[in-house]
């Protein structure tokens, strides 16, 4: 029955109160407070767990980059490392005096020894 009939059957006191909450309850107009209670915390629950899956995947994301980059810098630091000891090395320095700056070695009687 409609809540509006029951209402006003009650009002002619055709129907008692326990028959018109049985009549709401059947219906399901009335609402426990802790049914509420529960319905949303479980709605916040489900929220807080898919926010919390959401914070997974995207730091997974976020570490799956920095390990890219930091992979990617460490290959770019051994490539410096062995162009620095190419570019260092006595051998290369020695030929590169010799045919750019045209230095050659001393002669003897160039040589000065300081007392």
């Amino acid at each position: 029955m409609p809540i509006a009939v029951v209402k006003k059957l009650w009002g002619l006191s055709l129907f008692g109160r326990r028959q018109e909450e049985r009549i709401a309850a059947e219906t399901g107009r009335q609402i426990s407070l802790p049914a509420l209670f529960l319905g949303l915390s479980l709605v916040g629950l489900a929220l807080l767990h898919v926010w919390l899956r959401l914070q997974v995947i995207h730091l997974g994301y976020v570490l799956s980059t920095t390990s890219k980059v930091q992979s990617q810098l460490e290959q770019e630091n051994r490539e410096l490392q062995l162009e620095l000891a190419t570019l260092t090395s006595p051998d290369r320095l020695e030929e590169r005096a010799r045919t750019r700056l045209g230095l050659r070695e001393p002669e003897k009687d160039q040589v000065v020894i300081l007392p």
